[in-house]
């Protein structure tokens, strides 16, 4: 067993683990976090993607022993209630489907967004390219991240002020 001690969500957790755990499995079984979900295993589908140090990875593949002293941001730290612009653009761009790649891409889109301001659908799309959506909801995606991305920057913007 190895010690792991992380920020997840704000708040640092401490925790035994097996040192091959995976972060994702980190997150759902030690802390409970279910949104992250599993979908390859193999960092093809994007659905595990979350934030670490600022920046969208993907869960399945990454040692939890990796992020020890880091800070790990995922679908429930974003807005517990659902009410950060790029959630609330999904539900109002209709980009959930079945849901189960949602957090993957709400998380990939406040990437893109931090990046790029507020970008083109194209680049959305180039960007989207390592998350799958199986029910081909990519038109509501691509709507719902520039959307969101805009609210996001304006959201940033306004508190700037």
């Amino acid at each position: 067993m190895t010690q792991v001690s992380m920020t997840v969500n704000g708040k640092m957790v401490s925790k035994d683990i097996d040192p091959r755990m995976l972060l994702v499995d980190f997150l759902r079984e030690k802390l409970t976090l279910t949104g992250t979900h599993t979908g390859c295993e193999t960092s093809h589908c994007g659905a595990c993607t979350l934030h670490v140090d600022g920046r969208a990875v993907k869960s399945c593949t990454m040692l939890a022993v990796e992020c020890d002293g880091r800070d790990i941001l995922t679908v429930e730290g974003v807005s517990a209630d659902g009410s950060h612009p790029m959630q609330k653009a999904f539900t109002d761009h209709h980009g959930l489907q079945c849901g189960y790649c949602t957090s993957g891409m709400i998380m990939i889109g406040l990437d893109i967004a931090k990046r790029h301001g507020t970008p083109d659908r194209e680049t959305i799309r180039t960007e989207l390219k390592g998350n799958i959506c199986r029910c081909t909801g990519y038109q509501n995606i691509v709507s719902a991240i520039e959307a969101g991305a805009v609210a996001t920057t304006d959201a940033v913007e306004n508190e700037d002020a």
